[in-house]
C-alpha cells in the first residue's frame, strides 16, 4: 500500500505532518479531516522521500517524561481536553519516540480507548507499568493531574539520582580509558626510541627496564592481538552481563564494593520510597504496588527482595517486618515503615524516606568522587612513574660510568 506524508493544521492552530498507508490521497484526505486536522499538502512519498524515524536505539529519558507530565498538568489546568493536550505536547516533544507515543495516544482516545489504556499499549519502552497504573488510578479517581504532579515529580527526582551516579561512574571510566590510551601511545611509540640507545651502551639493563622493554616490543609485534582480545573479551563481558547470571553477578559486585556498595543500596532505598509512595498516593494496593515496585527496581537483589515481601505481605505480614526479616534494606527504611504503618500516615513517610535518601545519594556521590580522584591520580603516577624510572634507570648508570671514565 503507498504511504503518503501530509501536513496539516490542527484544530488549536498548530501545524503537523506525518505520514500514512492508504490506497489514494482522497482516502488519507478523509482521514485527516476525521480526526480534526485541515490538510495543507499531501503527497505520495517513495524510498527517497519517505519519512525515516529511526527510533530502535532511541529511549525515553526520566527527564523528558518529567517535562511532558509537568506540560500535561498545565494544559490540563487550562481546560484543554486530552485529546487536544496531547496534540499540543506532541507538537512540542523532541524525542521521536516519545512524541510517536503520543500520537498514536492521542488516536486511541479518539477511537474511545482511556488515557491508561491507550498508553499501555504504546509499551513499557516508553510508559512504564507504574506510569500507566498512576494514570489509571488518576481516572478514576478523577484527579489525573494530581497523578501526572506525582509523576512530574518522581521523574524529576529519579533524574537527580539517576545523574549523580552517572557522575560518580564517568569519571573514572574516562580517565582509565586514557591511562589505556597513554599506555599503547607510550609502549608503542615512545619506548621504541630508547631501544636503539640502549643496545648502542651495552650494558647490563635493570630488571624493570627489561620488563618495560619486552611489554614495549610484545606491544609493537603484537598490538592486533592485544586489540582482538580486548575486543572480544569486552563483548563477552557485556554478553555475561545480560545474562540472567550475569545480572546477578555483576549487581552482587556492585554490592560488595566497599565504595559504590553503601552507594547502591541508598539509592536502591530512595527508588523504593519514592515509587512505592508515588503508587501508594494514587491508591493502589499495597500489594500490586509491591509487585510494581520490584519491576522499576534497578538491582535484581532488591526486584527480588520486594517479591519476597509481597508474598509474605500477601498472607498477613505487615510491610515493615516482611522487609525485616530479608535484611536487605537499611534498617532506616524498615524503622520508617513501621512508624507510617502503625501511624497510618505511610505516604507521608515514605516521602520523607525518599527526600532523605536522595540527599544521601547526592552525598555519597560527592564522597565517591572525592575518593576516587586521588586513586586516580595515584595510578597515573604509578603507571608513568614506572615507566620513567625504567628508562631513566640506565640513563643514570651511563652517566655513572662517563664521570669514573672521566
Amino acid at each position: 500500500m503507498p504511504v503518503y506524508g501530509y501536513r496539516a493544521i490542527t484544530k488549536s492552530g498548530g501545524k503537523k505532518k506525518g505520514s500514512v498507508n492508504a490506497p489514494n490521497a482522497q482516502q488519507v484526505r478523509a482521514q485527516l479531516i476525521a480526526e480534526g486536522l485541515t490538510p495543507i499538502e499531501i503527497k505520495e512519498q517513495n524510498l527517497l522521500t519517505r519519512d525515516i524515524e529511526i527510533t530502535v536505539f532511541e529511549t525515553v529519558k526520566p527527564r523528558e517524561l518529567s517535562v511532558f507530565c509537568h506540560q500535561f498538568v498545565s494544559v490540563m489546568d487550562a481546560g484543554v481536553p486530552v485529546a487536544e493536550a496531547l496534540e499540543l505536547l506532541g507538537q512540542q516533544t523532541e524525542n521521536k519516540l516519545l512524541r510517536k507515543a503520543i500520537y498514536n495516544t492521542q488516536k486511541e482516545i479518539q477511537q474511545g480507548e482511556t488515557l491508561a489504556d491507550a498508553m499501555r499499549k504504546q509499551g513499557k519502552k516508553v510508559f512504564a507499568p507504574m506510569f500507566v497504573n498512576m494514570v489509571a488510578a488518576g481516572e478514576a479517581s478523577g484527579n489525573l493531574s494530581v497523578a501526572f504532579s506525582r509523576m512530574a515529580d518522581y521523574y524529576e527526582n529519579a533524574n537527580k539520582t539517576k545523574s549523580a551516579l552517572q557522575k560518580a561512574m564517568i569519571y573514572p571510566i574516562v580517565v582509565l580509558c586514557v591511562v589505556v590510551v597513554v599506555m599503547f601511545v607510550m609502549m608503542l611509540f615512545v619506548l621504541p626510541t630508547f631501544k636503539g640507545i640502549f643496545e648502542d651502551m651495552g650494558a647490563e639493563l635493570p630488571w624493570i627496564t627489561k620488563l618495560i622493554m619486552g611489554t614495549s616490543d610484545f606491544f609493537v609485534d603484537y598490538w592486533w592481538l592485544i586489540l582482538i582480545v580486548g575486543g572480544v573479551a569486552g563483548l563477552l563481558i557485556w554478553l555475561f552481563s545480560r545474562s540472567k547470571k550475569g545480572k546477578y553477578f555483576f549487581d552482587w559486585i556492585m554490592l560488595k564494593i566497599p565504595v559504590f556498595g553503601p552507594l547502591s543500596v541508598k539509592t536502591a532505598s530512595a527508588q523504593f520510597a519514592r515509587t512505592f509512595a508515588t503508587l501508594s498516593a494514587s491508591g493502589i494496593p499495597i500489594i500490586e504496588a509491591l509487585e510494581i515496585v520490584s519491576r522499576s527496581m534497578t538491582n535484581v537483589y532488591f526486584k527480588d527482595e520486594l517479591l519476597h515481601v509481597r508474598e509474605q505481605v500477601a498472607v498477613g505480614t505487615d510491610l515493615a517486618t516482611a522487609m525485616q526479616f530479608h535484611g536487605l534494606f537499611p534498617p532506616m527504611v524498615v524503622h520508617m515503615v513501621r512508624i507510617g504503618e502503625e501511624s497510618g500516615d505511610l505516604e507521608k513517610m515514605l516521602d520523607k524516606l525518599s527526600e532523605y535518601y536522595d540527599e544521601e545519594v547526592q552525598a555519597a556521590t560527592k564522597n565517591v568522587m572525592a575518593m576516587m580522584e586521588p586513586m586516580i591520580i595515584l595510578l597515573l603516577c604509578l603507571v608513568v612513574g614506572t615507566v620513567a624510572i625504567g628508562v631513566m634507570l640506565p640513563m643514570f648508570e651511563m652517566y655513572s660510568m662517563y664521570d669514573q671514565y672521566l
